[in-house]
């Protein structure tokens, strides 16, 4: 049996969480499994857990607290963990994105944060985090609109958009809020910095369909690419690793409309929300 993953609790605060985890796991005599058929879960949560590479939601942090014997401490931590307005994933993708020259995003489930009104944002968070309290909410929004102050620099980032049809045709927050948000979308794309395609539902497969894919340039160091889900983000380094998801996102954009059509087809999308 190969040896556990050595674990870092200086690298953030989830990952501090996780080697706590880990240790009082340890001291209950029990596997990763054993552990997660107590909740019970699947022994591979717990093993996202361990590694911070997942923080639990709040009732099962507070279940584990009690099977452990944790006094508390997992409660408590988790507290903290979830106080930080960015998750330890996103808080290194934003130093990134804070830099870059350029962005290409493919999105498949909602706007991307740098286009969200506000409105649009808080239905976004609100459905995602049910858990969450209102400031919590409101917390979170604040920093996903402050992220915006990138593309407002003297000499803003290229940001290319590939949205899925599926984007434009959910109703986040009712007709108001998405024809406000996709007045924003057509607002945005008039810049010059700004480009925006629509991938539409007839394209069929696509090679994006894993989930969102994000790519960033840089002047003087080499691309990475970022791709994440509901709870968890990779930034991705590797030059090989990089070029094949830059494959995949040139795929998409190929297969997309046109940045004149698919801003054609936004204006025509935020007409079929009018109140």
């Amino acid at each position: 049996m190969p040896a556990p993953k050595e674990l870092d609790p200086s690298k953030s605060l989830a990952a501090l969480y996780g080697k706590k985890l880990r240790k009082l796991r340890v001291r209950a005599g029990w596997t990763q499994r054993e552990l997660g058929d107590q909740i019970p879960l699947a022994h591979s949560r717990i093993a996202q857990f361990e590694l911070g590479k997942e923080v639990p939601p709040k009732d099962i942090s507070d279940r584990l607290d009690k099977l452990l014997d944790a006094d508390g401490d997992l409660s408590d931590l988790w507290e903290h963990v979830k106080r930080a307005p960015y998750s330890d994933w996103v808080r290194k993708y934003v130093e990134y994105e804070a830099r870059a020259t350029a962005m290409h995003k493919y999105l498949p489930f909602h706007v991307p944060g740098l286009l969200q009104t506000e409105a649009y944002a808080r239905e976004v968070m609100r459905a995602a985090r049910p858990w969450f309290t209102a400031d919590e909410i409101e917390e979170k929004v604040a920093a996903r609109l402050a992220r915006r102050v990138v593309l407002e620099k003297a000499e803003p980032p290229l940001l290319w958009v590939v949205l899925d049809e599926a984007v434009l045709r959910r109703p986040v927050g009712g007709p108001s809020v998405m024809r406000e948000q996709l007045a924003y979308v057509l607002e945005a794309s008039s810049s010059l910095h700004v480009e925006v395609q629509v991938l539409p539902f007839e394209v069929g497969a696509h090679a994006a369909m894993g989930g969102t894919l994000t790519l960033l340039s840089f002047d003087n160091s080499p691309d990475v690419a970022y791709v994440e889900g509901e709870s968890w983000g990779d930034l991705v380094r590797d030059r090989r690793a990089v070029a094949r998801h830059s494959h995949r996102y040139d795929l998409v954009q190929a297969s997309a409309l046109s940045p004149g059509a698919s801003v054609n087809w936004v204006a025509k999308a935020m007409e079929e929300f009018a109140a």
